[in-house]
């Protein structure tokens, strides 16, 4: 019997067959869906947190020129899905608070935008009006939200400078110059004026919440206009909010687990002020006495405390 073949064995490997080693793109892995240069769900998030308006010397509060530089960057970012804002205000100056809003609104617009604004401790007042920026507005249940109003406050010190045997002396051009001079008795005239200013800014702050809320606030009338503040969860029943979240939870909702925010930060600088050598004895009134103060402390001091009322008044 014939032995059987013995099997073959193969050819030994030339060098076109060698396995050759992987080159840098070889190695790289397959692309995924997206390019890898596209910048995904990107939202930048603006933070405004503090009273508006030029609070202290040294530490100034929300104002326009503040923000802007911020706002301008947020709605030019490469990729932006939304324009997200944290707000953390008890309010302040109206004026400072509409041109914030306004800014915000005209880049929405021009960009096509679309913007989400979360109140975290408390949008009230100003603070509520920035909030109405937003195309949605979200609260915590436990936020303070509204006091759609209009609040002015002083002191009477007419009889203490009295007691105090100091003369005041004021010289004016001008009838109503010295309108609430807190040094003077209260004039009701006076008191008319400034009621009269006050009713025209509350006018301006309900027509554009009515604008803003639309339909979502009609149920509730009046009632919101009273300068009247509620819990996120009574602001949602009213129509001030349209829902109860935070800005985390609500991105990932709309955009995805995979959502990136982006925060852009506000440049805010150190304001300082030439020391003042001694006290101007020719002051004529006590604010002008501890304004020479060095460095301006005094107005310093009394801002930090107004600042302070605006947040007590909702208890924080």
């Amino acid at each position: 019997m014939e032995n059987p073949t013995p099997p073959q064995s193969p050819p030994p490997a030339t060098p076109e067959d060698a396995v050759q080693p992987k080159s840098f793109l070889d190695r790289m892995p397959p692309f995924p869906g997206k390019s890898w240069f596209e910048p995904g769900n990107v939202v930048p998030v603006l933070r405004f947190s503090g009273t508006i308006g030029a609070v202290t010397p040294l530490r100034p509060g929300l104002t326009l020129s503040g923000v802007a530089g911020a706002i301008d960057k947020a709605f030019s970012m490469s990729g932006a899905k939304a324009v997200a804002i944290q707000i953390n205000s008890p309010g302040g100056s109206p004026v400072q608070s509409t041109l914030i809003y306004r800014r915000i609104r005209a880049l929405a617009d021009e960009k096509d935008i679309k913007v989400y604004v979360f109140a975290e401790d408390v949008a009230a007042s100003g603070g509520y009006l920035l909030a109405l920026a937003g195309d949605e507005i979200y609260a915590d249940t436990s936020s303070i939200v509204g006091s759609i109003g209009v609040i002015s406050a002083s002191f009477g010190f007419h009889e203490m400078i009295n007691r105090l045997g100091i003369e005041r002396r004021v010289y004016t051009a001008g009838g109503s110059k010295s309108t609430l001079d807190a040094f003077q008795p209260e004039k009701a005239e006076d008191v008319e004026r400034i009621k009269a200013v006050q009713r025209d800014v509350h006018a301006a702050f309900v027509g554009l919440v009515k604008q803003r809320r639309g339909a979502k606030i009609e149920a509730a009338g009046e009632e919101l206009f009273t300068g009247e503040f509620w819990s996120g969860k009574k602001a949602h029943e009213l129509g001030l909010i349209d829902g109860l979240s935070d800005l985390r939870s609500k991105m990932r909702e709309i955009y995805g687990s995979d959502v990136r925010l982006k925060m852009v930060q506000t440049k805010t600088g150190w304001f300082r002020r030439k020391p003042q050598v001694g006290v101007q004895l020719g002051a004529s009134d006590l604010g002008a006495a501890l304004r020479a103060l060095p460095g301006g402390l005094a107005d310093d001091l009394i801002s930090s405390l107004e600042a302070r009322a605006l947040w007590s008044r909702y208890g924080l």
